[in-house]
């Protein structure tokens, strides 16, 4: 860390402030899937119903992220952090009070849209401190999300095995998010004077961005497709039991937290282009031999390389598209975000697709392709290759 004219105190308070954003985001979505069982059974809901609802979150994720995007870049992260994050947490308690599908959708829609305002506001947030920091440290915001969500999971998983219900672990969840949040604004970063832009003098307006979100929709679609088919895989297509299968997608998250816990070294090192170049590669070869392979150990160790080669490249999409204008770094952080959930929701439905025709193990080639293009596109996160957003008109 390099010096500063900033106190170094309140700016380690910042980080400590991000850091529980992140992992409170983490909690509340870990929590809310380890439950999902207990409101479909609470509800009596069918696996199509529940889908209704579940896209009704999806939807609310998009609508949040865009609308943050303009919030966070008119009234900054500070004035936007304790409201979204209260948002967050007692809109995670609604679901477990709907009385039927159409309720439910209506809680979920809400919940989704304070879930997609609290991951722009803490990204830019991310963003604001690192800059402050001078020094690459966004890989260990996105490890503390990947610590929560494991701690969310617990925490629901816990609670079922308790008896507790859910609307009980919701309650319970929101009062920790309440306090840590109320923490977090404490200690945010005090406001600054925002930078000028620091794209070179050829930039272009909206396409340059759209490409750094087109770059975390593929590995995004790697995230989902190891979420949604990695045990279904090991399972089905490689004939394993049911036990060992899970250990595909246990292995691509424990090696993606830690990857991310060592991804601020590696962007030091190494600096962001090279370091996604690598990454994207890793994540091609291992997925790709351990298909060819068709072997259940080869199964998780390929699901376990996908893990720590997908581990950077998000964090460093997020933070270059945050620097490219910091004016509108909540509009092109929004634009990234979106496109990278969009990946993750539509990409194993690709797969699934794809499945039907050609087998799981070809159709699961689509993120290790994925991951090549992100490889041979890594340039684009060299200062200047991706254009800012366009400026507002002066009237406005």
């Amino acid at each position: 860390m390099t010096s500063s004219p900033l106190d170094r105190v309140p700016l380690r308070r910042a980080r400590v402030a991000v850091c529980l954003l992140f992992g409170l985001y983490g909690v509340i979505l870990g929590t809310w899937t380890a439950r999902i069982p207990a409101i479909k059974q609470g509800l009596r809901l069918t696996d199509g119903a529940l889908s209704l609802g579940l896209l009704a979150f999806a939807a609310g994720a998009i609508i949040g992220m865009q609308a943050a995007g303009r919030l966070v870049d008119r009234y900054g992260t500070g004035r936007l952090l304790l409201p979204v994050v209260l948002a967050d947490g007692v809109l995670l308690v609604s679901p477990a009070f709907a009385p039927n599908l159409a309720v439910l959708a209506g809680c979920l829609l809400a919940f989704g849209t304070a879930h997609g305002l609290l991951n722009i506001t803490m990204n830019t947030a991310a963003v604001e401190v690192q800059r402050a920091w001078q020094a690459p440290i966004m890989s260990s915001f996105h490890a503390v999300y990947s610590v929560g969500g494991f701690l969310g999971a617990a925490v629901g998983g816990l609670c079922a095995y308790a008896g507790l219900g859910a609307s009980t672990t919701f309650l319970l969840v929101a009062a920790v998010v309440a306090g840590t949040g109320l923490v977090a604004a404490r200690w945010r970063l005090a406001p600054q004077a925002v930078p000028a832009a620091e794209t070179g003098p050829g930039g272009g307006g909206l396409p340059g961005v759209t490409f750094l979100g087109v770059l975390v929709f593929c590995c995004l679609v790697g995230e989902g497709a190891a979420a949604d088919w990695s045990s279904v895989y090991l399972r089905d297509s490689l004939g394993s039991t049911a036990g060992f299968a899970a250990a595909a997608y246990a292995a691509f998250s424990i090696m993606m937290m830690a990857g991310r816990l060592v991804g601020d070294r590696l962007t030091a090192r190494l600096g962001a282009v090279r370091l996604v170049r690598y990454s994207g590669l890793l994540a091609a070869t291992g997925l790709g031999t351990a298909l060819l392979i068709g072997h259940p150990l080869a199964g998780v160790a390929g699901f376990g390389l996908l893990g720590a080669g997908l581990a950077c490249i998000a964090p460093q999409v997020f933070s270059a598209a945050g620097t490219q204008d910091p004016a509108r770094a909540g509009q092109a952080i929004a634009r990234v975000a979106s496109l990278g959930f969009l990946g993750f929701v539509v990409g194993p439905l690709v797969i699934g697709a794809l499945a039907e025709l050609v087998g799981l193990p070809s159709a699961l080639a689509v993120p290790a392709v994925l991951a090549l293009f992100v490889a041979a596109a890594a340039t684009a996160l060299r200062p200047g290759a991706a254009a800012p957003i366009a400026p507002r008109s002066a009237t406005t």
